[in-house]
């Protein structure tokens, strides 16, 4: 059956708002029916997933539009699904010249270098070539042979991204590499989003992209809000536990978002750069507690690769930034900055550290 362009994008608004329902995060402050707590909300599809904006300080609907064009700006310089977009640009010259490109899609591409570098390659932005082969989530996903694994494998190395600062051009240094911002740009829109709220004067929001949360301020019913973290195992918003947080970005990963079956085996979208294949250990989630968004995004990814032990002492290192992990024995895991902060309300789980 061939779908229409429209059927196509209805299709894409329920795969996400299904989504939205099952992973990351469930919003349990209660509005109360009054002119200071009662929010105003516009919800958009952008950067492949469903966003919502929540805002408790009576925005004009030019806030909101600002706010989708802030997203939509983000989006034709970043998509690789956008074939005009700069990100695009550069895959296309791949192996030949460095390309020009906006401050904002430079500093986006320095910053996935630099979480490139610091995770010594468990989150690289050139990770392209395989997430492109796996097709995770599209409607070309299969299980490739270990040949292209390899072949694809070989064209992964953030360090041969090369930058230009005082161009601000960048270059992929072999043809057929591919950068992939997917793992960032989120995270880097939210930030945006904050930043501009707070220029107007706006003290309350919650910022839901596609399961990135940022909580602004105060909640308008006590001090902190207060986050579900999703239960792997369930769906619906279904959480595990209670996360009481303000002025915080919230990002979760899990092997549930999206997956591949194929003979009775699940392969999920986290996809480990040095084997090729999904990541394979306990981990069934991880959240990144952080004050950017676009940190966050970087590491909850890296975490899925590192596992547990590694994650934990990774995490503890970097100022400011907490984690949550969750295995698939019901096992949780919390970082030293969280012991008063998350609480699990699933009897299922519990914490071990």
């Amino acid at each position: 059956m061939k779908l229409t362009k429209k059927k196509i994008a209805v299709t894409l608004f329920f795969i996400a708002t299904f989504s939205i329902l099952i992973f990351g995060f469930k919003y349990l402050d209660l509005d109360k029916k009054s002119k200071t707590t009662s929010p105003q909300s516009k919800s958009g599809y952008f950067l492949g997933t469903y966003i919502n904006i929540k805002i408790y300080d009576n925005p004009s609907d030019e806030v909101f539009n600002n706010v989708f064009d802030i997203l939509k700006d983000i989006e034709n310089k970043m998509s690789i699904n956008i074939s005009n977009s700069e990100v695009s640009r550069i895959n296309q010259n791949s192996g030949q010249v460095a390309v020009k490109v906006s401050p904002e899609t430079f500093e986006v591409i320095k910053k996935g270098k630099y979480y490139s570098d610091l995770s010594k390659g468990n989150f690289d932005i050139s990770i392209g070539p395989l997430v492109e082969l796996w097709g995770i989530g599209s409607n070309h996903a299969r299980v490739p042979s270990s040949a292209e694994i390899e072949d694809a494998k070989n064209k992964i190395n953030y360090n041969d991204i090369l930058l230009d600062e005082d161009n601000s051009t960048v270059k992929l240094k072999n043809k057929n590499m591919i950068i992939d911002l997917g793992g960032i740009a989120k995270g880097y829109s939210a930030d945006k989003i904050v930043e501009y709220l707070k220029s107007k004067g706006i003290k309350t929001a919650i910022i839901d992209l596609g399961g990135n949360i940022y909580a602004l301020g105060k909640s308008p019913t006590k001090d902190a809000w207060s986050i579900g973290i999703q239960n792997p195992i369930e769906s619906r918003g279904e959480h595990l536990g209670v996360l009481n947080i303000n002025n915080k970005s919230v990002v979760t990963s899990g092997v549930y978002e999206r997956f591949l079956e194929k003979d009775g085996k699940k392969y999920h979208h986290i996809l480990n750069p040095f084997t090729g294949y999904p990541v394979e250990n306990q981990l069934v989630s991880t959240t990144i507690v952080s004050d950017k968004s676009i940190d966050g995004d970087a590491l909850s990814t890296t975490l899925f690769t590192l596992g547990v032990k590694d994650g934990l002492k990774f995490i503890e290192s970097i100022e400011d930034v907490d984690a949550i992990l969750v295995n698939s024995n019901k096992e949780v895991y919390i970082t030293s900055g969280l012991k008063d902060k998350f609480k699990v309300t699933n009897n299922e789980y519990k914490i071990v550290n």
